[in-house]
C-alpha cells in the first residue's frame, strides 16, 4: 500500500483552518523552474487550482482564495503545506499536490486526499 504524499485531516469544522502537507519523494522541491501547486476537485467546481510556491519560495494564489490561503515549505523535509482559514462546506473536495513544470505542464500528481468541511 503506497501512502499518498498529501496528509491532513479528513474532516474539518466550518470556520476553522485546514492544513494539508505534501511530502515529496524522489523529487526536490527547490528545483529551479519548477513550482509546486495545490489543486482541488469537487463535483460542484470541477478541477480548481488554488495556488503554488515557486522554487525560490514565492507564492501565488487564485484571486478567490488569496484572502485566506497560505503556502509555505520546509526544504529540510522536502514538504510544502497549504493552509486555508475560515473554511466553509464549499471547501469540501479532494485535494492534490502537483508539480508544475515549465510551460505550465504538470509532471507529478499526488494521489489526493479527501477533505470534508462539516459540523
Amino acid at each position: 500500500h503506497v501512502q499518498p504524499p498529501e496528509s491532513g485531516p479528513g474532516l474539518v469544522k466550518p470556520s476553522l483552518t485546514l492544513s494539508l502537507t505534501c511530502t515529496v519523494s524522489g523529487l526536490s522541491i527547490p528545483t529551479i523552474n519548477y513550482y509546486w501547486d495545490w489543486i482541488r476537485q469537487s463535483p460542484a467546481k470541477g478541477l480548481e487550482s488554488l495556488g503554488y510556491i515557486t522554487n525560490s519560495g514565492n507564492t501565488y494564489f487564485s484571486p478567490s482564495l488569496k484572502r485566506h490561503a497560505s503556502i509555505f515549505r520546509d526544504t529540510s523535509k522536502n514538504q510544502f503545506t497549504l493552509q486555508l482559514s475560515s473554511v466553509t462546506p464549499e471547501d469540501t473536495a479532494v485535494y492534490f499536490c502537483a508539480r508544475r513544470a515549465p510551460k505550465d505542464e504538470f509532471d507529478y500528481w499526488g494521489q489526493g486526499t479527501q477533505v470534508t468541511v462539516s459540523s
